[in-house]
């Protein structure tokens, strides 16, 4: 059987693809494909192996003898899925890779947004705590987490992960309905438990029903000083309506992993906004980038492929 990975690139460095070929009898390995240069590599094998290159009805259409696409990540939107189901390929992804690395990420964001890390750091780099008249700054009031109330909208792997880590810090969680189901949930809706929350965790995907969850409107209803924090997708929050409400003050401190269009090849406000003494923090969509959780992904990959052989 032979399978090719068209971007292996995007696992990053130091991984170890032995898990992947020990159930096969040949991998062609390709750092980065473009969406033509797919059907050219993919000629002669049943396994594509992909993280985001574009696999569409026409690419699929090509590739007579293909029968498996095993996908490195959880989404499968650059996958024509009602195209593979036509043409009889099994589609796998990999689930819950990342957990422990992205639990640990949004604590990080969250405990330099509580103690005013950004804005603490920018003052020693301007001199001020040289220049200061005692021996600390206290010009930025910080948060203790302790006592504190988190909302975590999502309370799948990742939410529940994050809960855990909170509360081994004194926090109250709560869960908030599941977007766009609250009719039919047990938990309150988010514009119910927002305006009681000192932080606000993301980690739900994006759907029409959480594309800009977190709106003015919301924002509006959150007490001051409240803690955002987005390691889920960007557009879940209207990032141009938390930015204005962290210039106001209104917000205490905004995080975020991720943002609409990434990379953001023609910037963004958030990005802007970073040379503004500002309590903002963002990542390059890294929250799930340990060593552990990349390999862990070819480990479950491995297991894809071996289920579907077994099948």
């Amino acid at each position: 059987m032979k399978a090719v990975i068209l971007d292996a690139a995007s696992l990053g460095p130091g991984i170890d693809l032995t898990p992947i070929r020990q159930h096969l009898d040949a991998l062609d390995v390709h750092d980065q494909s473009t969406r033509d240069q797919a059907i050219e590599r993919l000629a002669g094998a049943e396994v594509a192996i992909v993280n985001k290159v574009v696999l569409d009805a026409d690419t699929l259409d090509a590739l007579p003898e293909l029968k498996l696409i095993c996908v490195l990540a959880t989404g499968t939107n650059n996958i024509d899925m009602a195209a593979a189901e036509r043409l009889g390929i099994d589609v796998r992804n990999v689930n819950a890779y990342g957990t422990a690395s992205v639990a640990q990420h949004t604590l990080m964001l969250m405990l330099a947004l509580a103690t005013r890390l950004p804005r603490y750091q920018r003052d020693v780099a301007d001199g001020r705590w040289d220049e200061g008249p005692f021996f600390c700054l206290m010009d930025h009031t910080t948060l203790q987490l302790e006592g504190k109330r988190l909302v975590i909208v999502g309370q799948g792997e990742l939410g529940s992960k994050v809960a855990r880590l909170a509360q081994a810090f004194g926090m109250h969680v709560d869960f908030a309905a599941r977007p766009g189901n609250e009719a039919h949930d047990s938990r309150p809706g988010l514009r119910e438990l927002a305006p009681e929350a000192d932080v606000i965790s993301l980690h739900c995907p994006l759907t029409e029903a959480t594309r800009h969850l977190v709106d003015a409107s919301l924002l509006g209803s959150l007490k001051p000083g409240t803690l955002l924090v987005n390691c889920a997708r960007g557009g879940i929050i209207d990032e141009q309506a938390a930015l204005e409400a962290l210039r106001k003050g209104h917000l205490g401190g905004l995080g975020v992993d991720v943002l609409p269009v990434e990379p953001p090849r023609d910037g963004h406000p958030l990005l802007d906004a970073l040379d503004e003494p500002l309590n903002l923090i963002v990542t390059p969509h890294n929250a799930w980038i340990t060593p552990e959780a990349r390999q862990r992904i070819v480990t479950l990959t491995a297991e894809n492929l071996s289920h579907w052989q077994a099948g």
